[in-house]
């Protein structure tokens, strides 16, 4: 046994020295040598000579950051893809060229050596002279890396070398035109990724593609510049992140005159890639012959499996997983399509922020950076062949699909190719994909029914559960529209619960990551969104975070607490379901904190820490926390998860007294006295004097300190329905014009008549009465000496409503500024109700044109779960305070954009309501997009109370 012992490790040791060997015994040029000839980034661009023919700026030679859009830099003409959408050679469209001169030294121990120019993206067709000869041949398409061998004709040394590039921005080829240029995003032009130059040694690896499975199998198909001859071989050694050694080398000895190598090995205790843990490893493959290593190369993958199952879903290593998703264009306001490494990183963190795991390319394959930050950081991508509806002919699709494969297929991140985008498919293509990718990852047709998957985009919730009863896996690739304040996070609760529970569901991707708001050099630097084209996204252009944002982050929360209230029996004990695919919560912790909120005054009652919670992927179990036993005492308890980077998940939170508990009333001891004078009632406390219009009943004015204040006209009954609606819900269909009104919602408040107003002496208090025909019923007041004054209301409305309460007028030109207690800091709609929190908040007046100007949180809109509001205004101070748990605080109306594409909503003030709206997104009205966006039937007396009180300054 100890001679065996022995003969191995002998064996062993032979093994390490000849591996450490042929590391050692290599040429001094065994590597590829690079050089940037641009930036890698905006960040770090260089300047390079230029020249533009037409549109801003041209017809001189000047000087341009590389890489960049040109547009951007202030020349040629913006253009968006819609207006010629369809058309091949429409009149109008822009055609500049742009002129590129760079002049560039190389090393001179580069001589010798096979160089490469590599462009990694110009849009869009390119040409390029190096030393006023050609290099390689006219590249059409504009995202796909393409190289050219230059080795003939370039000098070393301290001689100069002169690279003059010409770039197209609209192509000779019409298929490229309308894959690339025909569609619903900006059309740019330029040198819009980097540039650099390669050196390879004579003899030399050209590229590899790696199949490496989830059991530690690990496949590579390692392609050679040349036939090479006897005596060689190709190794591969194995290291983690760190540069630890795994496993022994792989190797393969090469038969003479081949160009290929095929190395196949396992390794045992390897960790495999997911979203939820991206570990990864490094490769390094050696063209050894004759014992002395000519060239290597280095790349970094994981080790992970995807299996399509038959109308059952995707399985990731073993595991189904559910695809929580967006689509996202490369994009940048002020820069474009061209970014840096940092911004490609930055989007993929905010994507994990919204809780999200998987990205679609959308509609081209983005930059080499970003899939690196999504194989480091953890999210599935779709890779996308460019083709928004029209598709590449051919011969220009083959190319493009090899150079796209050849470039991306070692990411372990790639989880599907598409293969164009709603009608951009050529099916010629679909073979391509298999012979270039070892790992033969599914390709889809967005929108389409291929390949196992229904990836139809912005079904209805009724049709999205039609689509779900094919055998097909449903795989939405877009739905829910974020145009503006619709879409993205409104519905989704509903869609997501359909979803995640239908066993041919695999998941979806929202449109859309971000909004392609463009900065416009040529008019004064606004932002421009294309109308309502490029006003998409979750985010807006700077990645300012739109309400949605955390809709979608709490919806799609792998932790999800499902304690919706705490029961009088509530001893400390959660519900929780671990919805992650591979993370055991043992790796997570909560934390909690019982605390007490009177008017803007927070005290901590208690706080704890949860760790070590052992619950399984796709299970539910009981978190317990250990609250003191007069925990209802206080009134607010919150629970936050964080996941196992630390990153927070969503927080949580429960009240259970009634909204009195949370502020305080008035303590003064002033007299209150009323008198008649004309039309007005004044009913005085202390310095507070109320007027009432004797005709109307309502409110007319407020004095205090003999200061006014404008806050009148109220209460009185408003609510508001769909223009396009009959009064059973429905669709008008005997109104001819329905169809142009469903983005119009009208004021159904109607008439309410004041049948009696009588005010009495109630104890030490004043009671103002006002009683109407109509649907409002009631108002009824009571101003007491301590400065109190209590608005009790009733109204009946029986019928359909998507907005119903009560409301005041304010002059919205006068408010500054508010502050509440209660869900925030962002509005809600009836069917976005998450994404909110409880606590105070506060922000100052904003009236953002969606689109058009980004200010967030929105100042008006509908709030819940409200105890109290202060509104600052130019006259003073409004103070309402609530006694209703289940009605919304309104700030006047939400704006929508210019294009009015979502809604236009009437006047409802300042209000109190029990039902606000739905909002619809860009594609569905609210009918469309689940129960909670529907219409309510209401019916039976509505009653409520508030307290009011006011300040002057």
């Amino acid at each position: 046994m100890k001679k065996v012992l022995y003969l191995l490790l002998i064996l062993s040791f032979l093994i390490s020295q000849n591996s450490f060997s042929q590391r050692n015994n290599s040429g001094a040029n065994a590597e590829t040598g690079i050089q940037y000839l641009s930036g890698t980034g905006f960040d770090d661009a260089v300047n390079w000579e230029f020249f533009c023919t037409e549109g801003n700026n041209s017809g001189k030679w000047t000087s341009i950051p590389v890489p960049s859009c040109w547009e951007l830099q202030g020349f040629g003409t913006y253009q968006y893809g819609m207006p010629f959408y369809g058309k091949a050679n429409p009149s109008g469209i822009a055609k500049e060229q742009g002129l590129y001169k760079y002049k560039f030294k190389l090393p001179k121990e580069w001589e010798g050596r096979v160089i490469r120019i590599v462009f990694d993206g110009v849009m869009t067709d390119c040409e390029a002279k190096i030393n006023d000869r050609r290099c390689g041949h006219l590249h059409q398409g504009a995202f796909y890396r393409f190289k050219s061998d230059v080795s003939d004709r370039v000098f070393f040394g301290d001689t100069e070398n002169v690279l003059e590039v010409t770039v197209s921005k609209e192509s000779a080829n019409s298929s490229v035109n309308m894959a690339e240029r025909r569609g619903d995003y900006w059309n740019f032009g330029g040198i819009f990724r980097p540039v650099f130059v390669e050196a390879l040694p004579a003899q030399s690896i050209d590229r590899t593609a790696i199949d490496a499975k989830a059991d530690g199998s690990f496949y590579a198909d390692v392609f050679l510049g040349l036939g090479m001859g006897n005596n060689t071989k190709v190794v591969a050694e194995l290291t983690d992140v760190n540069g630890k050694s795994i496993g022994r080398p792989l190797e393969t000895t090469l038969p003479q005159g081949t160009d290929k190598a095929v190395i196949r090995g396992k390794f045992e205790n390897i960790k495999n890639w997911t979203p939820e843990t991206p570990n990864l490893y490094y490769v390094s493959f050696s063209l050894v012959q004759d014992g002395k290593v000519l060239h290597r190369t280095k790349e970094r993958f994981g080790f992970r499996t995807i299996e399509i199952r038959e109308s059952d879903g995707i399985y990731i290593n073993g595991q189904k997983v559910n695809i929580r998703g967006v689509n996202r264009h490369s994009f940048r306001p002020e820069t474009g399509r061209t970014l840096s490494r940092q911004a490609n990183y930055d989007d993929v963190k905010i994507i994990k922020e919204m809780n999200m795991n998987a990205v679609r390319l959308s509609h081209y394959p983005s930059d080499p950076d970003f899939l690196d930050a999504c194989d480091e950081l953890g999210l599935y991508v779709m890779v996308e062949l460019g083709g928004w509806h029209y598709s590449y002919d051919t011969g220009t699709g083959t190319k493009l699909v090899h150079e796209m494969i050849k470039r991306d297929v070692n990411h372990p991140c790639v989880t599907w190719w598409s293969n164009g985008n709603e009608g951009g498919h050529n099916y010629e293509l679909v073979k391509e994909f298999g012979t270039l990718d070892p790992q033969k990852r599914v390709v889809l047709h967005p929108q389409k029914n291929f390949n196992g998957f229904e990836t139809m985009h912005y079904r209805s919730y009724g049709e999205s559960q039609e689509y779900m009863r094919k055998p097909e896996i449903f795989m939405p690739t877009e739905f829910l529209h974020a145009l503006y304040d619709g879409g993205a996070g409104a519905g989704l609760w509903d869609y997501w619960e359909m979803m995640r529970k239908h066993p041919r569901t695999a998941g979806g991707f929202i449109w859309m990551f971000a909004d392609e708001g463009v900065i416009r050099t040529d008019q004064n630097g606004r932002i421009d969104n294309a109308g309502n084209y490029g006003a998409d996204g979750i985010l807006s252009p700077h990645h300012e975070k739109e309400g949605s944002f955390y809709t979608v982050k709490q919806v799609w929360s792998p932790v999800q607490i499902m304690n919706t209230k705490l029961t009088d029996d509530f001893s400390g004990s959660f519900t929780v379901e671990n919805r992650y695919d591979f993370t055991n919560l043992k790796d997570c912790r909560f934390t909690w904190i019982l605390k007490t909120i009177k008017d803007d005054k927070v005290s901590v009652v208690k706080s704890g820490e949860m760790k070590n919670f052992d619950l399984a992927p796709h299970a539910a179990g009981t978190l317990n926390i250990s609250l003191p036993s007069n925990w209802k005492d206080a009134n607010v308890l919150s629970l936050t998860a964080y996941g196992p980077k630390g990153e927070e998940l969503w927080t949580w939170d429960w009240t259970w007294k009634k909204a009195e508990d949370f502020y305080s009333l008035s303590k003064g001891n002033a007299p209150v006295s009323v008198k008649e004078e004309g039309e007005k009632l004044l009913v005085a406390t202390g310095n507070t004097i109320l007027a009432f219009d004797k005709k109307s009943g309502t409110l007319a004015s407020v004095k205090k300190n003999n200061k006014s204040i404008s806050f009148a006209n109220g209460p009185r009954f408003v609510a508001f329905r769909r223009g396009d609606r009959s009064m059973d819900v429905y669709y008008n269909h005997d109104d001819n014009s329905a169809r142009s009104k469903e983005r119009i919602y009208e004021d159904i408040s109607g008439v309410s008549r004041l049948t009696n107003f009588n005010y009495k002496t109630l104890g030490d208090s004043i009671e103002v009465v006002a009683g109407y025909f109509g649907n409002m019923c009631q108002a009824r007041w009571i101003i007491k000496p301590d400065g109190t004054i209590r608005l009790d209301y009733a109204y009946q409305y029986e019928g359909v409503v998507e907005l119903m309460g009560i409301m005041f007028d304010y002059p919205e030109d006068r408010v500054v500024s508010k502050k509440w207690l209660g869900n925030g800091p962002y509005r809600v709609w009836q069917n976005r109700l998450h994404g909110t929190t409880f606590g105070l908040w506060e922000n100052d007046y904003n009236d953002p044109i969606p689109g058009e100007s980004f200010l967030y949180p929105e100042f008006k809109g509908y709030f819940s779960n409200w105890k109290w509001a202060t509104f600052n205004t130019s006259e003073g101070i409004i103070n309402l305070k609530n006694t209703d748990d289940d009605n919304y605080l309104g700030v006047y109306s939400p704006r929508d954009g210019r294009d009015v594409l979502l809604y236009t909503f009437p006047n409802s003030g300042i209000s109190v309501l029990k039902v606000i709206p739905a909002v619809r997104n860009k594609v569905n009205a609210t009918d469309l997009v689940g129960p909670s966006s529907q219409a309510q039937w209401v019916t039976g007396l509505q009653k409520g109370s508030i307290y009011l009180s006011f300040e002057t300054k």
